[in-house]
């Protein structure tokens, strides 16, 4: 799927994107754990800017938030006012692989409910951009409930294996390259129904 077309389909549903909560939380609790004083986070598709707006509590010195939608980018920047007054994000349009980064300058990756978009492509272009001992945090969704159907599956890569459990979602990290991964279920009761996604954290290789 070209990134037009990716860009025209995410551009559709940015009017409503933020109604769903699930998608703050899972940022929320990416970030958690992660070494404050950043210098540069980065955040992968950002979408609505969930993560972007999240990492701000690890005081980053520069957050790079990149996504293909330009309708999803205008509703994350018109939050910044509010969010983020002291400007430390910086949002561009583009294609979230390959991150438009130079090799080894981030110090923190997020990738919050998109890598299902993205496809295991997205592992060495995160190892390209962090530095060594950088931290990568992603979510992922459980290849047990996960069945996309319809127009919606057209933009699902086939060339990623959903894990069925923690174990497996490490295991994504770890076979990329990654060192010390680890994986979580993340819960959110919403109410109406209880939804869940596999939290991963893991450390790209070298010293820091």
């Amino acid at each position: 799927m070209d990134h037009e077309s990716r860009a025209a389909f995410f551009d559709g549903t940015a009017e409503h994107y933020d109604e769903d909560t699930f998608h703050l939380r899972v940022a929320e609790a990416l970030v958690e754990g992660l070494p404050e004083g950043p210098d540069l986070v980065l955040d992968v598709a950002t979408g609505t800017g969930f993560a972007a707006y999240a990492a701000l509590r690890l005081k980053p010195s520069r957050v790079l938030a990149v996504d293909v939608s330009p309708a999803m980018l205008a509703r994350a920047e018109a939050k910044a006012p509010s969010l983020d007054p002291s400007g430390v994000i910086t949002w561009q349009v583009a294609p979230a692989v390959p991150m438009p980064a130079r090799d080894h300058t981030a110090d923190v990756v997020l990738c919050a409910s998109a890598l299902h978009f993205l496809g295991a492509t997205a592992f060495p272009d995160w190892l390209r951009v962090l530095k060594p001992g950088g931290r990568l945090a992603f979510s992922v969704v459980s290849g047990a409930r996960f069945k996309p159907s319809g127009p919606f599956a057209d933009f699902v890569p086939t060339d990623l294996e959903f894990p069925h459990d923690e174990a497996g979602a490490a295991a994504l990290a770890t076979s990329a390259g990654f060192a010390d991964a680890s994986a979580r279920t993340f819960t959110f009761d919403a109410g109406d129904r209880v939804r869940s996604v596999l939290l991963v954290h893991a450390t790209a290789p070298g010293k820091p």
